[in-house]
């Protein structure tokens, strides 16, 4: 999906929600959205920094709060990096492919992966709130 749909799309779960989409959350926004994996957030912040002498860390980790709790990004857990998250219209179950060479990260959503971990998860009387599955190894690019 073209960055400008993105945006838009989320214009629009703000406006639903009630949420402001600030021009600096729009910015990191559109940072993540022309990403191709991973970003960490003081790399965010050196980038918002060409337009935003003024910020901060703070500022960084108020937007990327404000985008994680919309749903607009994952954090990826592993290697404390952010992606955008496509598919924000909607809760999904999230599987991650994180390449260790490149740092391309895919994301999945296999709803028979979500499933059995939530089947294996209430046979040991555990209830998930929420998972993000990480796999690190090769994407088809760097395993060549």
């Amino acid at each position: 999906m073209k960055i400008e749909s993105l945006v838009s799309k989320a214009k629009q779960v703000c406006d639903n929600r009630g949420a402001r989409f600030t021009p600096i959350r729009e910015k990191v926004f559109r940072l993540l959205a022309s990403a191709q994996g991973g970003v960490g957030a003081y790399d965010l912040l050196e980038q918002l920094k060409l337009t935003e002498s003024g910020a901060k860390p703070a500022t960084i980790y108020r937007a990327l709060d404000f985008l994680a709790e919309l749903g607009f990004i994952h954090k990826i857990e592993s290697t404390n990096a952010f992606m955008l998250c496509h598919h924000f219209d909607h809760i999904h179950p999230v599987q991650l492919l994180i390449c260790d060479n490149c740092g391309f990260v895919k994301e999945l959503h296999s709803s028979v992966i979500s499933h059995e971990l939530n089947n294996l998860a209430a046979e040991s009387g555990f209830v998930v709130s929420g998972q993000t599955i990480e796999a690190h190894g090769k994407c088809g690019s760097c395993k060549e």
